[in-house]
C-alpha cells in the first residue's frame, strides 16, 4: 500500500503496446497538435495585427483560442513524448499541474462561451446599446472576471482532490490525469468528492446551456424579423459558429462525466477523452473561418501577405 506523501510518478494509459502503434499514436497527435497550433495560432495574430478586427466578438474569440492552445497544450505533448520514448510515467507534479491547467482551460471556456452569447444576443437585439454595454473596458473585466473565476475553480478542485491520501497504487485508467481517475486511487471513501465534482461541473454547464439557449432565442426571433434576406444571412453567419462551438463543447465534456457506468470501459473512455480534449481545439478555428466571411479574408490577407514577403526574400537573395 502507498500514500500520497510516497508517490512521485503516476502511471499514464498507453495508447498501445506495440512500437509501431506507439509511433503511430505520436505521429496522428502530432497532426492534431500542429493543427491545432496552425488554426488558432493564425486566429490570434490576424486579430491581433488587423485593426478591423478589433471589436467585442473578435476580442472574445481571440481568448477562446488562447484558451484552446492552453488545453490542448496541457495534454497532447506528454502524451506524444511518452509514446515516443516508450513510457507511462508522469510526475507527481506534472500530474498536479495538468488537473490544474485543464480545469482551469475548461472552466474559463465555459464562462468565455457564456460572455459570447452575450455579446451575441447584445449585437442583434440590442445594436444601439451595444457600444455602451460592450466596451472595450466592460470586455476587459468580463474577460478578466472569466480567467478569475476559472482559476479559482481549478485551485479548489486540484486542492481538494490532491489533499486525499492515495494508497490504490499509481496506475491512471486516462492518457492525461483527470480528477474522476485520481480519485479512484484514494484511500478515504471518495464517492462524495467526485459527486460534489460532478455536481459543480453539470451546475456551470447547465448554466451555460440555459444562458445560451435563452440568448438564442430571443436572437432567432429578433433575426426572423429582419426584412432582407441578406440581413439575416449576416446575422446568422456571425452566430452559427458561436453556437456550433458551445454544442460541441458540452456535448462532449457532459458526456464524459454523465455517462451510465454500464456503458463505461476504458477503451471508450480513452475515445470520448481524446474527443473533448483534443477535437474542439483542433476545430474551432475551422468552425469559426468557415462561416465568419470577415475573418476568413483576414485570415487569407494574412497568409498571402506572408508568401509574398517570402518570395521576395527569395529572390533577392537569388
Amino acid at each position: 500500500m502507498s500514500n500520497s506523501s510516497s508517490i512521485t510518478q503516476f502511471l499514464l494509459l498507453a495508447f498501445a503496446d506495440t512500437r509501431e502503434l506507439q509511433l503511430l499514436h505520436f505521429w496522428l497527435f502530432l497532426g492534431i497538435y500542429l493543427a491545432a497550433l496552425l488554426g488558432n495560432g493564425l486566429i490570434i495574430i490576424t486579430i491581433v495585427c488587423d485593426h478591423h478586427l478589433h471589436t467585442p466578438m473578435y476580442f472574445f474569440l481571440l481568448n477562446l483560442s488562447l484558451l484552446d492552445l492552453g488545453s490542448i497544450s496541457t495534454t497532447v505533448p506528454k502524451s506524444m513524448n511518452n509514446s515516443l520514448w516508450d513510457t507511462r510515467a508522469i510526475s507527481y507534479t506534472g500530474c498536479v499541474a495538468q488537473v490544474l491547467l485543464l480545469v482551469f482551460f475548461f472552466s474559463v471556456e465555459y464562462f468565455l462561451l457564456t460572455i459570447m452569447a452575450y455579446d451575441r444576443y447584445v449585437a442583434i437585439c440590442k445594436p444601439l446599446h451595444y457600444g455602451t454595454l460592450l466596451g472595450t473596458r466592460a470586455c476587459v473585466h468580463m474577460a478578466a472576471a472569466a480567467w478569475g473565476a476559472g482559476f479559482l475553480t481549478a485551485l479548489l478542485h486540484t486542492a481538494s482532490t490532491f489533499s486525499l491520501p492515495l494508497c490504490q497504487g499509481n496506475a491512471v485508467d486516462q492518457f492525461f490525469c483527470e480528477i474522476p481517475h485520481i480519485l479512484k486511487l484514494s484511500c478515504l471513501h471518495s464517492y462524495f468528492r467526485e459527486v460534489c465534482f460532478i455536481v459543480v461541473s453539470v451546475s456551470v454547464e447547465f448554466f451555460c446551456f440555459v444562458y445560451t439557449v435563452v440568448s438564442y432565442v430571443q436572437i432567432f426571433r429578433a433575426v426572423l424579423r429582419i426584412p432582407s434576406e441578406q440581413g439575416r444571412h449576416k446575422a446568422f453567419s456571425t452566430c452559427l459558429p458561436h453556437l456550433a462551438v458551445v454544442s460541441l463543447f458540452l456535448s462532449t465534456t457532459a458526456f464524459v462525466y454523465l455517462k451510465p457506468p454500464s456503458i463505461s470501459s476504458p477503451s471508450l473512455d480513452l475515445v470520448v477523452s481524446v474527443q473533448y480534449s483534443m477535437v474542439p481545439p483542433a476545430l474551432n478555428p475551422l468552425i469559426y473561418s468557415f462561416r465568419n466571411q470577415q475573418l476568413k479574408d483576414a485570415v487569407w490577407k494574412r497568409l498571402t501577405g506572408w508568401f509574398s514577403e517570402a518570395m521576395n526574400c527569395s529572390s533577392a537573395s537569388a
